[in-house]
């Protein structure tokens, strides 16, 4: 029996590299590729990467030099090596990267990792592959379908891509030069794959996408389907006890999503709503094509559809030409919506993008003061949003054992870590739990009356 080769995907970045990566994982085991999650004993690694955050490219190359002395080690032992760039960066540095590392055997594009057994192949007879091109074929299709013991390994909950790209063209962004222009799957066959994922176990699906409420897939009658219809189409899945979805676009927020949040039991009542600034001299210049008030009217129609609805956000500071006041507007915006939380970032030049050719740009020591301004607020609003749920009881997803005996860590509706005393057994159930107390980013609780009553016997179980 021939013994399976070993690959090993590290995944930088976003929920939609991390759900890649899994992708890339299934693709190559019917090649014969067993996944192993430490690079050393790996004959391929593939960093997947993502071209958003801080100096990316940099890091990229900072762990490519880390693989490269694994690689050296292997071949001292006779063994060769592969090492892969995938993802966003490989998108958008191409050839450079082979230029600069020359330890690197191979760079697959953002919408091409489908075609990675016959690259790997390539790349083993000593050819330097590249391939960053736009495939007319949809990926998807080409892709092997995750295994059961594959989805099990992985857990209770799985991201689902179901959009792809943006049409926005935000003057910070790199995605729609990374992963082009939106395209979106059809809706049967992503209730396909969430029927086999529930099959396996799961319960709880994030549908995710740059720009996911642009969602735009063909129907069952051919026609396209809006995000809301695709959810209601999901929500009559069996199994699935939860639904998510992001990140999306104010613009996109339409009236049938908003109908989904108050109609759907299993849409959580949580949304990712990027803002970005609230100041609408930014917003223009950010290109987000809306105002201010555009996204305050989006929430307030979210929040009198459904009244237990919290928001997070993305927020830019210290974009060219931002004032004190225009920062000062920022600020109030979040203090008007009030949010469960967000990602913060101090603006950082992305090149080839229209923002880092612009004039009026922040000093980097006023990024950071406003950054940390904006981090104090949002800080303070987690840890308010976190304290009204004492005394409370929420519906737990028990997904996994906790650093203690006989504890179980869950996922509140709204995205809260929650440690709970409960059986094994209850994994993958959702369970009553009343919330004693808060700590810096979890929730903990005890096991409501009722779910005790239900809970399996568990041999020396803590409840």
């Amino acid at each position: 029996m021939t013994t399976p080769r070993k690959v090993h995907v590290k995944s930088f970045g976003c929920q939609m590299n991390v759900y890649d990566s899994h992708r890339m994982a299934d693709t190559l085991a019917p090649a014969g590729f067993a996944e192993t999650a430490t690079p050393e004993d790996a004959d391929v690694v593939i960093l997947n990467t993502c071209n958003i955050r801080e100096k990316a490219a940099e890091k990229v190359y900072s762990e490519i030099g880390r693989i490269r002395a694994m690689k050296e080690e292997a071949a001292a032992q006779g063994r060769r090596m592969l090492i892969a760039v995938a993802g966003c960066v490989a998108q958008a540095e191409g050839r450079e990267i082979v230029r600069r590392a020359g330890s690197v055997d191979l760079v697959v594009g953002s919408q091409n990792y489908h075609r990675l057994p016959e690259m790997i192949a390539r790349a083993q007879s000593g050819e330097r592959v590249i391939d960053t091109d736009f495939p007319v074929e949809d990926k998807f299709d080409a892709l092997a379908a995750p295994t059961p013991a594959a989805i099990a390994k992985r857990g209770v909950s799985a991201f689902v891509t179901v959009q792809e790209g943006c049409d926005k063209f935000c003057t910070f962004c790199v995605v729609p030069y990374t992963r082009g222009a939106e395209i979106s799957r059809p809706v049967e066959k992503i209730a396909v794959e969430v029927a086999r994922l529930a099959d396996a176990g799961v319960r709880e699906v994030t549908l995710i996408g740059q720009n996911v409420n642009a969602y735009h897939g063909a129907g069952a009658d051919g026609d396209a389907a809006t995000l809301g219809a695709l959810l209601r189409r999901l929500s009559d899945v069996p199994g699935i006890a939860r639904l998510r979805y992001t990140t999306s676009h104010p613009n996109d927020m339409g009236g049938d999503l908003i109908a989904a949040h108050r109609d759907l039991p299993a849409l959580m009542p949580y949304v990712h709503l990027p803002v970005q600034s609230g100041s609408d001299r930014m917003l223009a210049a950010m290109n987000r094509k809306h105002t201010r008030r555009d996204y305050l009217d989006v929430i307030a129609r979210l929040r009198a559809a459904r009244g237990d609805l919290a928001f997070t956000s993305d927020f830019i500071v210290g974009f060219p030409g931002e004032t004190e006041q225009d920062f000062a507007d920022t600020l109030s915006l979040a203090e008007e919506v009030g949010y469960a939380g967000a990602y913060t970032f101090a603006y950082s030049e992305r090149p080839g993008t229209p923002a880092a050719e612009m004039g009026g740009q922040v000093p980097p020591e006023e990024r950071t003061r406003r950054l940390h301004a904006l981090q104090a607020l949002i800080a303070r609003q987690q840890r308010d949003f976190n304290a009204s749920f004492v005394g409370k009881r929420l519906d737990i997803l028990l997904e996994k054992a906790g650093r203690l005996p006989g504890q179980l860590v869950g996922k509140s509706p709204y995205l809260q870590a929650v440690q709970v005393m409960a059986p094994r057994d209850l994994i993958g159930s959702v369970v009553p739990v009343d919330i004693t107390d808060i700590g810096t980013n979890t929730l903990f609780g005890a096991l409501a009356d009722t779910a005790r009553a239900k809970a399996p016997a568990a041999a020396g179980a803590e409840s």
